[in-house]
């Protein structure tokens, strides 16, 4: 006998869509004025910028698509909605990054061999305006990176063109104090790696989910104690914990109990404390009571 979380299937979603259309609107719009003085100031550095500010523009269209899908409602062939789809979003914001960022490192070595005059105070004024557009637009990001990964995807997307602008702002001052003209592929290396290291952990954490790994922050060992430690069960197995989206965690368990099955109230506490001690959501249990003449067939643990 199974039994399933009652307290429904439309979860409420946070609503970052005034916050997806500002920060889509004023990247958008820099990416255009970045890229035509980049030109102008023949800056690397201010062109990588726009690069990756136009990577983000794209992330964040994936991002806020992902976030209105998830609030689809269900149907008889996709029984969970499109609720995934916040965990590709989020993965396909990873591997974005990742190779915006081997991109402009990649330019950057080229510079180093052939350097060229850059036009240190255009690129200062350019960039500093995506500082404050980029950092802006992360913050209203700030309240759901934790415990949303495509919001994660979205607000990362935000610092790390922060990052690169601030270290184009740097480039730019520099530049004019120096002159020294390998400053500019420098720091943009610098930046390409502080991006690998910020989209590293996002990209593991979205990979893991989109093959059904434990999410991050629920420790498998402490979640079947738990079960195995309720009134009357005896053995534990079959235990599955995966990610239906970025914000939902789903179970399934079988609990063996010689005694029977203990009635709806145990049901519904067990789902209770499950939500409230590990943050799932969705658990479905069934109730064995161990028959030798009837075991189950998903009791070895090498059965999946």
């Amino acid at each position: 006998m199974s039994y399933q979380n009652s307290r429904g299937h439309n979860h409420r979603q946070a609503n970052y869509n005034r916050a997806f259309i500002i920060s889509v609107a004023l990247n958008t719009g820099f990416v255009i004025v970045e890229a035509v003085y980049g030109i102008i100031a023949n800056s690397l550095a201010l062109l990588a910028d726009a690069g990756h500010n136009f990577s983000d523009v794209l992330g964040l269209l994936l991002a806020w698509g992902a976030s209105i899908l998830v609030r689809r409602k269900t149907t008889q062939r996709r029984t969970y909605g499109l609720r995934r789809s916040s965990i590709l979003a989020a993965l396909l914001n990873a591997v974005s990054l990742l190779i915006v960022a081997g991109g402009i490192g990649w330019e950057a070595i080229q510079r180093f061999r052939e350097s060229a005059p850059v036009a240190g105070g255009t690129v200062i004024a350019v960039a500093a305006i995506g500082i404050a557009i980029n950092t802006g637009s992360a913050l209203m990001f700030l309240s759901g990176r934790k415990r949303d990964l495509n919001i994660r995807g979205a607000f990362l997307h935000l610092v790390a063109d922060a990052a690169v602008s601030v270290g184009v702002v740097l480039t730019g001052i520099a530049l004019v104090a120096t002159g020294w003209l390998w400053l500019d592929p420098a720091v943009s290396l610098v930046v390409t790696l502080i991006i690998l290291v910020g989209t590293w952990q996002l990209f593991q954490e979205s990979f893991n989910l989109i093959l059904d790994a434990v999410p991050v922050g629920i420790e498998p060992l402490a979640v079947r104690n738990y079960l195995a430690e309720l009134p009357d069960v005896i053995q534990v197995h079959d235990l599955h914990i995966w990610a239906t989206s970025t914000t939902e965690t789903a179970l399934t368990a079988h609990l063996v109990m010689p005694a029977g099955h203990p009635g709806d109230a145990f049901l519904v506490r067990v789902v209770r404390e499950l939500h409230e001690l590990f943050g799932i959501d969705h658990p479905t249990l069934q109730i064995e009571t161990g028959d030798p003449s009837s075991p189950c067939p998903f009791a070895p643990d090498n059965v999946v």
